[in-house]
């Protein structure tokens, strides 16, 4: 979009983005999401997206989001625990190692810069 915009994210329309097989750890977690604005340069991408119940792991990228639906608790490698749920802003840093345990599907709208 080169245009400023609103978007209702409750009720926006997701892709299905399969998880790497590697990544799931329990249970049976479905992702989906939508990039919203992607720069010029792809280094900066916002977006929607959202995830089943179901314990995954993932390699971080510098993220910050804010939580519109759901809960999850993220374990941080060598860092702290973030319990997050609606309302609940989060940074994540790059390279961060970390395992999500989805308690209720999880909706979020974040900001990645590459």
């Amino acid at each position: 979009m080169t245009h400023s915009f609103a978007l209702h994210i409750p009720e926006a329309d997701l892709e299905p983005e399969p998880l790497e097989p590697e990544q799931i750890v329990s249970g049976h977690p479905e992702v989906t999401g939508k990039v919203v604005w992607e720069s010029p340069d792809g280094r900066q991408i916002r977006g929607i997206w959202q995830i089943t119940p179901g314990v995954v792991t993932d390699t971080e990228a510098d993220e910050l989001f804010v939580v519109i639906s759901g809960r999850a608790t993220i374990e941080v490698e060598d860092g702290p625990t973030l319990r997050v749920g609606p309302g609940d802003m989060a940074v994540l840093r790059a390279g961060d190692r970390t395992t999500w345990t989805v308690h209720e599907t999880l909706r979020k709208a974040y900001a990645i810069n590459l």
